[in-house]
């Protein structure tokens, strides 16, 4: 490649996240609040957002491009107006960017408990029966 090309291609340098993807999809996950409606109607997948980034980092617009509905694309909006990204500086120009980001969705686990009851006969205590124990078992869901 020559190193006209080089210099083209890399005229108008892209927004950086503060720390990379990485830290971006931490900062997106910490931020994230599942939508009540979305729990209920048991709604999981992506939501595809196209942010506007201006001059200083911030974004100043979002649009759907692919939804969920159930409050998962205004949850998504709402997130990713949270960002702030570092701009290198462009010869004194404002200049607007726009990135597509993919905002995940995926149902909170269920926390599940067992609980184990035993029930033993009065015989049994006593050491004068041989009838086993009662035992139940409860499985219980925890929001």
């Amino acid at each position: 490649m020559s190193k006209k090309h080089l210099k083209e291609k890399n005229f108008i340098p892209q927004p950086q996240y503060p720390g990379g993807p990485k830290a971006m999809s931490k900062f997106v996950s910490d931020q994230l609040k599942y939508p009540e409606e979305a729990i209920k109607h048991q709604i999981e997948g992506t939501v595809v957002v196209k942010i506007e980034i201006n001059y200083l980092g911030n974004v100043v617009d979002a649009h759907i491009i692919s939804g969920l509905g159930h409050g998962c694309d205004q949850e998504a909006i709402r997130v990713v107006k949270l960002l702030k990204f570092n701009i290198a500086k462009i010869h004194q120009l404002k200049v607007s960017y726009f990135k597509t980001i993919n905002i995940g969705f995926q149902l909170p686990k269920q926390k599940e408990m067992t609980l184990n009851y035993q029930i033993l006969p009065e015989e049994k205590k006593e050491n004068k029966s041989d009838k086993p124990p009662v035992t139940y078992s409860y499985k219980i869901q925890l929001k």
